[in-house]
């Protein structure tokens, strides 16, 4: 790929990732990121062959970014000394932040229906992540032979979370938009109450 291309795929990825979190994913036409990366409609076609794979490659970047804010929350916890549980809760912060600072990118990044086929592995982004929760999970439950299914309860349930506020169901439910009573029961419930 020569220095040309590089650029024109970096400019389309950034015009994208740009319109993503001032418009939003319904804002993620082939025709308007060109337009924002001062190309012809055409040219994304030489490197995304097809949109969804233009749309893996802005999602991609958004889980670099994700993966960025968790490995500084928890790379802080640790340097404290925390436990898992203390942990987990500063990952749960950090992924319901960024959900917050990036609700555009958020939904693209978890829009499977429309990433799909994309011929990119974003498994291979988010994998790492999961297995990084699930460990501190099994810190947490060592009574857990396979901490898998309650890591996946805890995400999706964290997820819920992030998604409810970002859609304004959260104050139709709890008359607010306070996550934090909110995000205690959650970790309560997957967790444990925290030892006093």
């Amino acid at each position: 790929m020569t220095e040309d291309d590089q650029d024109l795929r970096t400019r389309l990825v950034a015009a994208g990732v740009e319109l993503v979190s001032r418009e939003g994913v319904h804002a993620l036409g082939l025709r308007e990121i060109a337009r924002r990366a001062g190309v012809s409609h055409g040219a994304p076609r030489r490197h995304f062959p097809t949109h969804r794979e233009l749309l893996a490659a802005i999602a991609r970047h958004g889980f670099g970014r994700l993966t960025d804010a968790l490995a500084g929350a928890d790379a802080l916890a640790a340097t404290t000394g925390a436990d898992a549980r203390t942990r987990i809760d500063a990952l749960a912060r950090a992924y319901l932040g960024f959900a917050a600072a990036n609700p555009g990118m958020f939904e693209l990044m978890f829009r499977h229906d429309l990433l799909e086929d994309s011929g990119t592995e974003l498994r291979r982004t988010t994998l790492p992540l999961f297995r990084t929760l699930a460990e501190l999970v099994a810190e947490v439950h060592p009574q857990l032979t396979d901490p898998t299914a309650a890591t996946a309860a805890l995400w999706a349930n964290l997820h819920g979370l992030a998604q409810l506020r970002t859609w304004g169901s959260l104050r139709l439910a709890t008359g607010g938009e306070d996550l934090e009573p909110l995000l205690r029961a959650a970790l309560d419930a997957h967790l444990g109450p925290v030892p006093r």
